[in-house]
């Protein structure tokens, strides 16, 4: 952060409070409404299972896979089928859809204290490498959403196969306040 910047950022705590600067700053909720992302319904299980079990004050969200949305590849196996930027595309969808997720097991995104796990599957060819990659297009958006309260541990791993031929499958793993 370059000097000017720096000094800005200080004058508008002061001018805030930095309590009421750093509340605005983590609003996930108008972090949406800023990046012009709306979320839809939660999708429904296609299979038998549930979208969400909470345990204490953790929510353990099942894995979702992107909707499929004209003019975007979310099917097909990445390195092959899919270019890593359509990869990682495909896993902000799904970022969402857990976000959709999430909201309708909450209510409202700022009764999330962190994000604390993102387990990331890509539907890959045997020799592909970048899963990490793919899977920023979700780690990039939870902080872009959550800032500092988005930073996750994680894994991103390849897979021969995916369900409905989806680019990614991801779960998430989030504290409640």
């Amino acid at each position: 952060m370059n000097t000017i910047m720096r000094q800005l950022l200080i004058f508008t705590m002061l001018l805030l409070g930095a309590d009421s600067f750093a509340q605005q700053a983590s609003d996930p909720e108008q972090r949406l409404k800023e990046l012009n992302i709306q979320l839809g319904a939660m999708k429904q299980p296609i299979a038998n299972y549930v979208k969400a079990v909470q345990a204490g004050n953790l929510l353990f969200l099942s894995g979702h896979i992107p909707d499929e949305v004209a003019g975007k590849k979310t099917r097909g196996k990445v390195g092959s089928q899919l270019s890593v930027d359509e990869g990682k595309e495909a896993a902000r969808l799904t970022a969402i859809s857990l976000l959709a997720t999430l909201k309708a097991y909450v209510g409202d995104l700022n009764k999330v204290k962190r994000i604390v796990k993102v387990f990331g599957m890509v539907n890959a060819e045997p020799s592909f490498t970048q899963h990490p990659t793919v899977i920023n297009g979700c780690s990039d958006l939870m902080v872009e959403v959550f800032g500092e309260r988005g930073k996750h541990a994680r894994s991103a791993v390849g897979m021969g196969s995916l369900p409905l031929d989806a680019a990614v499958e991801i779960e998430m793993v989030v504290e409640l306040k």
